[in-house]
């Protein structure tokens, strides 16, 4: 299985066919996942933890001021619990925590939802046990091992996240220059400088004034093989930012 970044959008992105439509094609082009593991942008915890691994554990919705529908929609995944044990495995001689309650937040099931609409793949999410880079590739480093297993690996987070283009369409420069780059520092494989994209990209302090959103990307290319493998799958700008998603070998 490839190693993917997606850009997951809001809650009304289930609204949008063109999205639900890109989402699905792009997973109907790959082998079906025998499971997945999910890091979100939306988990930080550490040390790394995982998400609740027992058939239908409830999603956890993790954001207001949408409409109340968005928070009774379903997205019941098979049990768990065998991936729940690998990822423990690989992850260090001390038991991951797993949150037994805590199901899939919007990072997960949103693009989930539109990727494998039957809910009929087993899915863990694992936190994010630090916003550092670094140690983000580490952590898609010890992921690398379960691609040959089926499982797929993905990063969830958005290639550009600014509020303030949405108030400010002047700043989308900004966002179009960090984009540009992110595909440039990609095709070349370097993930030095996408580890370190706050002083290396340009735009940087305007498409992510906070690193949760971009640094989802560096656990697939850390998952990656051959991290200058990376070809766009969606490439798409909605309201000033890249929805850009990737998929790596």
């Amino acid at each position: 299985m490839p190693g993917l970044f997606v850009s997951h959008g809001a809650p009304f992105t289930l609204d949008d066919p063109r999205w639900l439509g890109d989402l699905f094609e792009w997973a109907q082009s790959m082998p079906k996942p025998r499971a997945i593991v999910v890091v979100s942008a939306h988990w930080e915890q550490a040390p790394a933890a995982m998400s609740g691994t027992a058939a239908g554990t409830p999603l956890f919705y993790d954001f207001s001021g949408f409409h109340p529908r968005y928070r009774t929609l379903p997205y019941a995944t098979p049990d768990a619990t065998d991936l729940g044990r690998r990822l423990s495995g690989l992850l260090g001689r001390t038991p991951v925590h797993e949150f037994a309650g805590r199901g899939l937040d919007h990072g997960a099931f949103i693009p989930l939802m539109a990727m494998y609409p039957a809910a009929d793949v087993p899915v863990v999410q694992l936190s994010m046990p630090s916003l550092d880079p670094d140690a983000l590739l580490k952590l898609g480093a010890r992921l690398r091992a379960l691609r040959d297993e089926g499982v797929l690996v993905l990063g969830s987070g958005f290639m550009t996240h600014s509020f303030a283009v949405f108030r400010r369409p002047d700043l989308a420069a900004a966002t179009t220059a960090f984009d540009a780059w992110a595909v440039d520092a990609l095709a070349r494989g370097d993930a030095d400088a996408l580890a370190d994209y706050r002083s290396k990209a340009p735009g940087a302090a305007v498409a992510h004034p906070t690193a949760e959103h971009f640094v989802p990307l560096l656990v697939a290319v850390g998952a990656a093989d051959e991290p200058a493998s990376a070809v766009s799958a969606i490439d798409r700008v909605v309201m000033g930012n890249s929805i850009r998603s990737v998929q790596l070998t």
